[in-house]
Parts: C-alpha cells; sequence; structure tokens
C-alpha cells in the first residue's frame, strides 16, 4: 500500500469522524495525531508505525476515551492504512496502561488488552512499535504544555527509562531531551 495514498484516506476518514473539530491538549485531535505522526516521521519510523501514529486514537486509549470509530468497524481503518499499521493501533488503544505498563520492558513482558482482559506476550516488533508510538504522543503532550511536562514529566521519563530498551535510539534521545529538564 502506497503510504501517501494511506495518509490520504486516513486522514480524509479522520475529518469524517470528526478529529478536526474533537478538542485534544494543544488543539484539536487530528492537530495532535498530525503531529505523532510528523515526529515518528523525524525519527525515522517505517511507514506502517508512522501511519500508527496519524491513527492511534481511532478506538480511544486509556488515557483518551473519545473513540472515533467503534471496534466492529475496524475493518474500514484496515482499508484506509493497511492490516500491519492498523495491528499496531488496536494494540496502542487496547493497552490497560495500569496492568500493562510494569511488564512490558521486563524479560518475560505481558500485555493486557482493557477490550477484552485478556493477557498476552507481545511480538518484540510490536512492543517496540508501542514503545516508540507511546513516546511520541506523550513528547507531543509535554512539548505543548509546561504545566503537563511539570506534572508527568518525571514519571513519564521514568516509564521510557523501563522502556529504554524497546525505545529507537530516536526516540529515547526525544525522551531525555524533552523530559530531563522537568525530573
Amino acid at each position: 500500500m502506497e503510504e501517501e495514498d494511506a495518509l490520504d484516506r486516513a486522514e480524509a476518514l479522520l475529518r469524517e469522524l470528526g478529529a478536526g473539530t474533537l478538542a485534544h491538549p494543544g488543539g484539536t485531535l487530528l492537530a495532535h495525531l498530525l503531529r505523532v505522526r510528523s515526529r515518528l516521521a523525524g525519527w525515522g519510523a517505517r511507514p506502517a508505525l508512522r501511519l500508527a501514529g496519524l491513527c492511534h486514537a481511532f478506538y480511544g486509549t486509556d488515557g483518551f476515551p473519545s473513540a472515533l470509530l467503534p471496534l466492529d468497524r475496524r475493518g474500514e481503518l484496515v482499508a484506509a492504512i493497511g492490516e500491519e499499521a492498523e495491528a499496531i493501533v488496536y494494540f496502542y488503544a487496547s493497552c490497560d496502561r495500569e496492568a500493562s505498563y510494569p511488564m512490558l520492558a521486563g524479560s518475560d513482558p505481558r500485555f493486557q488488552d482493557r477490550f477484552t482482559g485478556t493477557r498476552r506476550i507481545p511480538a518484540p516488533c510490536l512492543l517496540r512499535d508501542f514503545a516508540d508510538l507511546t513516546a511520541a504522543n506523550e513528547l507531543d503532550l509535554a512539548d505543548l504544555d509546561p504545566a503537563f511536562r511539570e506534572r508527568w514529566g518525571p514519571g513519564l521519563l521514568a516509564l521510557f527509562t523501563r522502556f529504554r530498551p524497546l525505545l529507537s535510539g530516536a526516540a529515547w534521545d526525544d525522551c531525555r531531551r524533552t523530559l530531563d529538564s522537568a525530573a
């Protein structure tokens, strides 16, 4: 699937579903999603992860419950961005953060799906994608809002320090650059 075509389809779907008018820290949800995709591109992320960055909030998240699509319409997102990118979006959206974050970077990583309650051991590539997408998402918020960075920065830096084995070098460098001052 051509990335440019997929980007056009994804952005059209985002606009159709209201992401351009849905309030989100730093403006609209669409503005945030575009920044997350851009940050991932700047880190050299592969096309499927960049597409997932643009679409990561389609099903809502543990931290942003507003879903653009219900789970029974996942096929629409697959048609727009492809199976690999949509699988990253689902994984990101389905993360039960409280249950999963402490377990993801260890030698026996465990992930709990907040939609189904099931636990599993994710593939290493999916864990790396998840870590970079999580960092891109949170760093966007930290960049835009000094109060957010002040309040959440030390905890995020601790989280990303635990995630360090999963993060790309560029993501880790950005985490340190953005969050070190908050710690």
